[in-house]
């Protein structure tokens, strides 16, 4: 593997040979999505049974990526209640994450029910909604991932926000949707 892309390729295609469901999240979403920013992790939701795990991490492991023996016992970390498993690669000197969050709650199974077909730099993948990374973000809601909502919101223009409004209830993210719709608005 040579880069970020090439890496995507690879997982991208392990996941359709492996029938996995799967819609990208994170810093490509939001390079695709709103306003282009480096980013040096990968980021997807998997719908699959907990007994694929293993044959995954196989195939990632057959491709250079590294995954702890915690993940492969049955450990899941947690990012805003929802369970995660990781691997990482190491390119060039640096470390490439592979954050795989596991779509086990009602709003990622709605996420991946929504997702669509997207073309990015050649891969052709099941992209996340507009309006489910914004979510998304709201949930970690970081420094960066506050910068990553203005930009989706800037580039997107007109958004579901009755459906980005249902899920900010149900995800205690009402105030954060509200206020960087209203920031957005200019308001």
């Amino acid at each position: 593997m040579t880069d970020l892309y090439d890496a995507l390729r690879q997982v991208v295609q392990i996941l359709n040979e492996l029938q996995i469901e799967f819609a990208v999240v994170g810093g490509i979403a939001v390079r695709v999505l709103g306003i282009p920013r480096p980013t040096h992790d990968l980021d997807f939701t998997l719908a699959l049974d907990h007994a694929a795990l293993g044959r995954l991490f196989e195939r990632l492991e057959a491709i250079g990526l590294t995954v702890s023996d915690e993940y492969r016992t049955g450990w899941r970390d947690r990012v805003a209640d929802m369970p995660l498993v990781k691997a990482k690669l190491y390119l060039a000197g640096r470390s490439i994450d592979v954050d795989m969050f596991l779509a086990e709650t009602e709003f990622q199974q709605s996420l991946m029910s929504r997702r669509h077909r997207q073309t990015v730099e050649g891969i052709e993948l099941w992209m996340v909604t507009p309006e489910d990374l914004i979510l998304l973000k709201l949930m970690a809601n970081r420094i960066r991932d506050q910068a990553d909502i203005a930009d989706v919101l800037f580039m997107q223009g007109k958004l579901d926000e009755q459906y980005m409004r249902h899920w900010a209830k149900a995800l205690s993210v009402e105030a954060l949707l509200e206020k960087s719709l209203a920031d957005a608005k200019g308001l």
